[in-house]
């Protein structure tokens, strides 16, 4: 079925969006626009939505607000935020009475005219995804970047062509409900994440998985065989399995060798693509970042296109982004550390010397044993902040090695707070990062906005 196709059947029909986010505000109005019946549906009272809600209502959307936004759902398809449990009782009651529960994600895969290759995992996502998409440009495709990165790509449709490529970058909640694959999928890593969402680690990874799940003997899965729950699974995969390691050569992928020379082993013949030193971007994540996107480009552009690729492209905002020098200390913005395992492969590998660290956040329900013997060897001076700052405080006591004022812990109750105290605490030649191991939710928005006020604040000192 054709964009047009789907537009046209649906005309007349009634269809609700559950939840105004990136995802499904710019499907609202593009439906409202096709003459379907649509109801936009969110939490947040009318007065919080503002403008949006004005918008709305002069193209006509029904707007349904409140605590209560889910009751009496009479629509014909129903589109859930990605963020909401596709389980819940009230989608349940209209998946009973024959109604479509979908999301943008799921239309756009059964839709999509073009080849998909697809990213998800832990960590890495979007840095691996925006890696993929530049490769292929610059080897003369023409690529739609979108998904969980920011962009929905169901709004883009009519203008993808059966000769573009799509990537994509999906979350869990995206992939739980999917019944359908990329064709290419690429597994970063997975490690405890979302829990305070799914109903347990074993859901979250079955999500993942879910990439891979759909495809059939044509498709490409890319692995870590460095992750253990990654690497299991190559046993359900249907199609080319291609696995990328930084520690040990592996048969048919990507890997790195002791000299940091990056290769490509494919049958019959060993291709060496760059060494390490060629990737412009710090850390030994993104170099298994650069491992992953050889195995997914590779068939769509050479060595010489992936290697200029990681020569010159200087990351991804709020990655542990410098912001300023200021008397001789440097502020590093890695706002995206939004798990313990993000800001030890992040912010506590990049440097060889100690930093101080901002950390704390919304609890996300992710145990924090592991950070606290990576804060004792990296941080000298640790600033907490948000509800997880007892438990990162607690797990870094607890920690083999733990010794009192190694690392100082100090506690602010707001991010200009934070900084004040880093300010006062570094001396010529620290390092100040932020890199809070937590999502933001308790004090902003999403990980952008704290990053952006993180600039703000260290750009603002005099």
């Amino acid at each position: 079925m054709t964009a047009e196709e789907f537009y046209r059947s649906i005309r007349g029909k009634k269809v609700a969006f559950c939840g105004l986010g990136g995802s499904n505000l710019p499907l609202v109005k593009i439906f409202a626009q096709k003459g379907v019946r649509v109801t936009a549906r969110d939490r947040r009272p009318e007065e919080k939505l503002g403008e949006t809600a004005r918008t709305l209502k002069q193209m006509g959307v029904r707007l349904i607000t409140g605590e209560d936004y889910l009751s009496n759902m009479d629509e014909d398809i129903i589109f859930r935020t990605p963020g909401m449990r596709y389980t819940l009782p009230q989608l349940e009651e209209a998946r009973a009475r024959g109604a479509a529960v979908t999301s943008e994600m799921e239309v756009f895969f059964d839709l999509c005219p073009c080849r998909i290759l697809a990213v998800t995992g832990s960590d890495g996502k979007t840095t691996t995804a925006t890696i993929l998409a530049k490769i292929l440009e610059a080897s003369g495709e023409k690529v739609h970047l979108g998904g969980n990165i920011g962009t929905p790509l169901l709004p883009r449709l009519e203008t993808i062509l059966p000769e573009d490529l799509v990537v994509a970058e999906l979350s869990s909640f995206q992939l739980i409900s999917m019944r359908r694959s990329p064709d290419v999928a690429v597994v970063t890593n997975v490690s405890p994440n979302h829990l305070d969402i799914h109903k347990d680690m074993q859901e979250y990874v079955d999500a993942k998985k879910n990439i891979i799940l759909h495809q059939n003997a044509f498709g490409r899965a890319v692995l870590n065989a460095d992750n253990e729950i990654t690497a299991s699974f190559s046993k359900d995969v249907r199609g080319a399995c291609m696995m990328f390691s930084r520690r040990h050569p592996v048969r048919f992928g990507a890997w790195m060798d002791t000299d940091g020379e990056i290769r490509l082993s494919l049958p019959g013949k060993e291709i060496r693509v760059m060494n390490a030193s060629d990737i412009k971007i710090p850390g030994l994540h993104n170099i298994e970042n650069y491992l992953a996107a050889v195995c997914a480009v590779w068939g769509f552009a050479g060595a010489d296109k992936i290697r200029a690729v990681a020569q010159t492209f200087p990351g991804v905002e709020h990655r542990n982004e410098f912001v300023r020098e200021l008397d001789g200390v440097r502020y590093y913005n890695d706002s995206i550390g939004t798990t313990p395992s993000r800001t030890i492969r992040g912010a506590l590998s990049l440097f060889n010397r100690k930093i101080i660290l901002i950390a704390g956040g919304y609890d996300k329900k992710i145990p924090f044993d592991p950070l606290g013997p990576a804060i004792i060897k990296k941080v000298k001076t640790l600033v907490l902040m948000g509800d997880t700052a007892p438990k990162i405080e607690a797990a870094v006591k607890a920690a083999p090695g733990y010794c009192e004022g190694t690392p100082k812990i100090l506690h602010a109750s707001s991010l200009e707070e934070a900084v004040a105290l880093c300010r006062a605490e570094a001396q010529k030649g620290d390092i100040v990062s932020l890199s809070p191991a937590c999502a933001s939710f308790d004090m902003f928005p999403n990980f952008e906005i704290r990053g952006e006020r993180f600039r703000k604040i260290v750009n603002g000192l005099k």
